[in-house]
């Protein structure tokens, strides 16, 4: 590289990096300081973060969140290890429908889930309706035990792959030799396949658990109902609710950072010292079992009653409320409708409002958070320790939950306010959000650019290219497949984002998240509903488009 050129990259990159950290650390800072100081900026004491963390209900909550996590990481794990099981050992890890289908609720916003479940679950709700002596039951659905049971749905496919592709990569000849050693099933399970996928169980497990803190929807439109408050809760509860107190929103975001990132410590140290390296051994290719007769029955059984409940269920509850005429009537014949569907852009100019709000947001986070992952991702490649900083800084957000990097630009940009004042508008709006998904742009960037040989950048330098020409005729084109992955994922999650939206949407501005959960709340189920299955319908057709273009990129490439 040219030495002018060298230069540019450097000032480049340290602009890129102070301008990561004004917008990603100085917010985390004010966390730290709020805490110290409460919301009145009084000098800074640990006094004041002590009196907030041990209130009563900052304890109960942190207890709360705790219990529920751990018991979310149990029920998941006792439905998932048999669905990886049957996926990794079984003819069933053939039916690629199987794998869809399982993806399915974790594509479903959260709230949007517990929404099914409560409409499903209520009194005089749908399965009462079908069902009616159930009415005995369903109220024991409204406590811990529903709460734990719905997130453990959201976060059984998550754990389920992990798990599978762990197995599917132990060797079978491992299984074989002890099968020839005399061992029978049961201890070739417990003594040889299980113990070799300890550390990716250890990591998913994790993972599950810092999910289950950072989840807002399902706490929020569960957990509220049965007075069961968790960080995300109260967090929100703290900024939003007069008197607003930010020194507590502070305090509980702080000890929620502490916990994440012990976990994230603690995974990478699992990572590096309980993995088994099995992938290239002799014989590499995972045991095969043949199920027939009872077996086979009853792992079909086992699938389809979890299809039910972490699919059929709650998008049952979610179609049919959409259809549905006059509540009262409930599934009764000539009770259906689409009348719901059109009031969204006829009579209802909020929900029209809200969903054109949601696509102009969703679009322009996409394009910004796109733009700006592709030169960070340059500048990394190209400014040595200063891009692994760069990097570093950059990923940060998605190390934290939504909430609390959202809670921290409200601090920053609220403290600033007097000079630069974009709190509290959409610009605010797109802000947070290109923040909160400036990951997503990075990590989809730099794994195209990896899949890049060197060797082409090199030639074209070579042949007196410079950095510009070699970044826009050669790079650019390679990698553009991953910044359209990118964007649609970027595009989708902000278009049923729910956590940010509720915190910093300006007066009187609704997104398709915030006029979801209002129409709800107020009653006014079946456009809810209704807006909830066109939401997910456009994410379903950003995905199917996302699919043939990388299956057109491979038949070119192919060419």
């Amino acid at each position: 590289m040219h030495p002018s050129a060298s230069a540019g990259v450097r000032l480049s990159a340290i602009v890129a990096l102070a301008a990561l950290v004004i917008f990603i650390v100085c917010p985390l800072g004010s966390i730290f300081i709020t805490s110290f100081t409460g919301s009145e900026n009084e000098s800074l004491l640990v006094q004041h973060a002590l009196d907030a963390a041990l209130a009563s209900e900052n304890v109960e909550t942190v207890v709360n969140s705790i219990v529920l996590a751990g018991f979310v990481v149990v029920l998941t794990t006792v439905m998932a290890t048999p669905l990886a099981l049957l996926l990794s050992r079984t003819s069933w890890g053939q039916s690629h429908w199987l794998d869809i289908a399982l993806l399915i609720p974790f594509m479903t916003p959260p709230y949007i889930g517990a929404m099914g479940w409560i409409l499903f679950m209520q009194k005089r709700g749908l399965l009462e309706q079908l069902l009616p002596p159930a009415g005995a039951v369903t109220p024991a659905f409204f406590s811990l035990g529903g709460l734990v049971f719905v997130m453990s749905l959201h976060a059984l496919p998550f754990m389920t792959t992990i798990m599978k592709n762990a197995l599917i990569r132990v060797p079978g000849n491992l299984e074989e030799a002890a099968a020839v050693s005399g061992a029978g099933f049961s201890k070739r399970l417990k003594q040889v396949l299980l113990p070799l996928v300890t550390g990716n169980y250890a990591i998913a497990m994790l993972l599950v658990f810092v999910k289950t803190l950072a989840e807002y929807g399902t706490p929020s439109t569960l957990g509220r109902r049965i007075g069961f408050d968790v960080f995300t809760t109260k967090i929100h509860a703290y900024a939003t609710t007069a008197p607003v107190n930010f020194g507590a929103a502070a305090t509980l975001s702080l000890i929620l950072i502490t916990i994440c990132m012990a976990m994230w410590m603690l995974q990478s140290w699992i990572t590096a010292n309980r993995s088994f390296r099995l992938v290239g051994a002799k014989g590499a290719r995972p045991a095969f079992w043949k199920l027939s007769g009872w077996p086979r029955r009853a792992a079909a059984l086992y699938i389809g009653i979890v299809l039910v409940l972490a699919v059929g269920v709650p998008w049952f509850s979610v179609i049919a409320t959409s259809l549905i005429k006059i509540r009262g009537y409930g599934l009764a014949l000539g009770n259906f409708t689409l009348m719901h569907y059109v009031e969204l852009f006829t009579e209802n100019p909020k929900g029209l409002d809200a969903f054109v709000t949601s696509l102009m947001l969703a679009l322009s986070v996409g394009l910004i958070a796109s733009f700006l992952g592709t030169v960070i991702v340059w500048l990394i490649r190209h400014s040595g320790r200063m891009g692994r900083l760069l990097e570093g800084i950059g990923l940060l957000p998605e190390m934290l939950p939504s909430i609390v990097m959202a809670i921290g630009l409200m601090l920053f940009w609220n403290q600033i306010y007097t000079w630069i004042p974009l709190y509290n508008t959409m610009g605010f709006m797109v802000l947070v959000y290109v923040i909160l998904f400036l990951p997503y742009a990075i990590q989809y960037t730099t794994s195209a650019w990896m899949q890049v040989s060197p060797s082409l950048r090199e030639a074209g330098s070579v042949c007196g290219g410079s950095p510009f020409f070699v970044l826009t005729r050669i790079t650019l084109p390679l990698i553009a497949v991953g910044i359209v992955q990118g964007f649609i994922m970027i595009f989708i999650i902000v278009l049923r984002e729910l956590v940010a939206a509720s915190l910093i949407s300006p007066p009187d501005v609704l997104v398709i998240s915030t006029f979801i959960v209002n129409e709800f709340e107020q009653g006014s189920a079946s456009v809810a509903m209704a807006m909830a299955l066109i939401c997910v319908l456009v994410s379903a057709l950003m995905l199917f488009a996302l699919r043939m273009l990388l299956s057109r990129m491979k038949h070119i490439s192919a060419v």
